[in-house]
């Protein structure tokens, strides 16, 4: 989903909501010349104005044009599939902001994988934290940092592997080794 091809640009017969040939000293108002020169610009900032206008809807995932979708994912640090059905696409750039708030949790990792493959996720890590009144007690976890990431989907071909492998590396601690695992939710 790194775009459609689309460009955004004028809008046949898009009236201007500022027109500049109203704005023109008294001496223009009259002058054809003149207001058909602007009205030429007037074409081209309608769709300028009318995106100022609209602009807290473009900056709404659940909104914004299609099209847009993967710029304003850029914003959030989301790259999205192409394949990702567009509900999916608009939910991970919806709840980018809150994910990257937890970043490096487990919690974290947890949603936006379960996002990303919409499969079922087990996260194993080595790590923990504990304390004690006693001082010598032994350490939760294992000394040995690691991280195993395992997605059950009906299809492990539909997901981007290498695509998820960029997200969680950019989202799990990085002095974690990290070992993703895509297997078919029909297997055990």
């Amino acid at each position: 989903m790194r775009g459609t091809g689309a460009t955004r640009g004028t809008v046949p017969r898009l009236p201007s909501a500022h027109p500049i040939g109203l704005s023109l000293p008294g001496v223009y108002l009259e002058d054809e010349f003149a207001q058909n020169f602007v009205g030429g610009l007037d074409e081209v900032l309608a769709a300028v104005f009318l995106t100022v206008d609209c602009l807290e809807y473009y900056l709404d995932p659940w909104l914004t044009p299609e099209d847009f979708l993967p710029w304003l994912g850029g914003w959030v640090g989301v790259e999205l599939d192409e394949r990702w059905p567009r509900h999916r696409a608009r939910a991970v750039v919806a709840n980018a902001a809150r994910t990257q708030i937890r970043s490096g949790t487990r919690r974290s990792l947890l949603a936006m994988v379960r996002m990303m493959t919409g499969g079922q996720v087990e996260i194993h890590e080595s790590g923990g934290a504990s304390w004690s009144q006693q001082p010598g007690g032994d350490a939760p976890g294992s000394p040995t940092p690691r991280l195993h990431v395992i997605v059950r989907v009906p299809n492990p071909s539909t997901v981007d592997r290498a695509g998820l492998e960029r997200a969680i590396r950019d989202a799990h601690p990085a002095h974690m080794p990290c070992e993703i695992e895509v297997r078919s939710s029909s297997a055990g």
